[in-house]
């Protein structure tokens, strides 16, 4: 049996896993699914904010994701376990902006 065959190692575990995990190796979110931009305001003594989830970015990459859609948007807001918040609601805008990066995009959500 080649090695590219094993699927259970002693020491590593489960190899299945790290093959479908990004291709070369790469350490990242593995997510399952579209991302999805919800609006919430539960938390925020009433004010709205859009959140972005269920991003397969690493999180250097969401960072700079927030960042642009920030400006875009031209509100505040953080990056934070791999959830990105905006002040405000702008999801149309974000689902927009997503989209034409190329991100399968749904809206979450009531």
């Amino acid at each position: 049996m080649a090695k590219g065959d094993m699927v259970w190692s002693s020491s590593d575990g489960d190899l299945r896993k790290a093959r479908g995990a990004g291709g070369s190796g790469s350490i990242g979110r593995q997510t399952t699914g579209p991302v999805k931009v919800r609006r919430e305001t539960a938390g925020r003594k009433g004010k709205t904010a859009t959140t972005i989830f269920n991003l397969p970015l690493s999180d250097e990459e969401i960072r700079d994701l927030a960042g642009q859609l920030k400006k875009r948007c031209g509100v505040g807001g953080s990056s934070k376990d791999g959830v990105i918040e905006l002040q405000g609601d702008h999801r149309d805008t974000v689902v927009e902006a997503l989209k034409a990066k190329g991100y399968d995009v749904k809206l979450a959500g009531g």
